[in-house]
């Protein structure tokens, strides 16, 4: 019975050693915060540095344009659900959060990519929406008629681009550059950019024909992106 009082005394002493030891190591020691006690708490995963995010330039382009060219995007709306959009110089200017873009044909009108010095560097003219399947198609000759001489044309389609096309319509498109605009039919996906007063096919132009052996949504084929850099012309051309 005397030895229980000394026993009690040890056992404490060795009871708050060890209780320092344990709260040293999850320390670190003195002056080292709280290391240890983080690293309980870290996955291994959340310790590996994050792979740096690939850059995007103008338009969400992977690459920038060359000096003297303007960098676009345009995308095809896809199906009747999500609207189209079209980039120019990092500015929207058509799109479903803007709330200009409809059914048909979305179309930009931009004033031609000229020299710094003349003061003309790619600014927006109009954008409108056509409804190719209940609208009037006079109402987008009226558009098109009457462009300058090196106008932009940047159009994207959405849900139907061509039953209210006629063949003045598509003798226009193709004079602008087109190279489908003749055999555009009911619901196919179609962006291009054109220009007033070229002398060849534009380069830039995508178009996919809708079949239900081929379409990737249930009565539409799939939507179009298509990006790159349009130069600018000389005043003599």
């Amino acid at each position: 019975m005397r030895l229980a009082g000394p026993l009690r005394i040890v056992a404490l002493v060795v009871s708050v050693g060890l209780t320092w030891i344990v709260v040293s190591i999850l320390l670190g020691g003195p002056g080292s915060g709280f290391p240890r006690i983080q690293q309980l708490f870290t996955s291994p995963e959340s310790s590996v540095t994050a792979a740096p995010r690939a850059r995007k330039y103008k338009c969400g382009l992977p690459q920038p344009c060359p000096e003297e060219h303007l960098a676009f995007r345009v995308v095809s709306g896809a199906a009747n659900v999500i609207g189209p959009k079209i980039c120019l110089e990092d500015k929207m200017l058509m799109s479903s959060v803007k709330d200009n873009v409809g059914r048909g044909l979305n179309i930009a009108l931009v004033n031609g990519p000229l020299p710094p010095d003349t003061g003309v560097s790619g600014e927006l003219i109009e954008a409108r929406a056509f409804d190719m399947w209940a609208g009037d198609v006079n109402d987008l000759l009226k558009f098109i008629r009457p462009l300058h001489e090196g106008t932009l044309v940047f159009v994207a389609s959405y849900d139907d681009p061509a039953t209210k096309m006629n063949e003045e319509t598509r003798k226009l498109f193709s004079e602008l550059g087109s190279r489908n605009a003749k055999e555009l039919a009911f619901r196919d996906s179609w962006v291009f950019v054109g220009a007033k007063g070229v002398q060849n096919k534009s380069p830039f132009e995508q178009h996919v024909k809708n079949s239900k052996h081929t379409n990737k949504y249930e009565g539409w084929p799939e939507a179009l992106e298509m990006e790159g850099c349009i130069p600018r012309r000389s005043t003599a051309s």
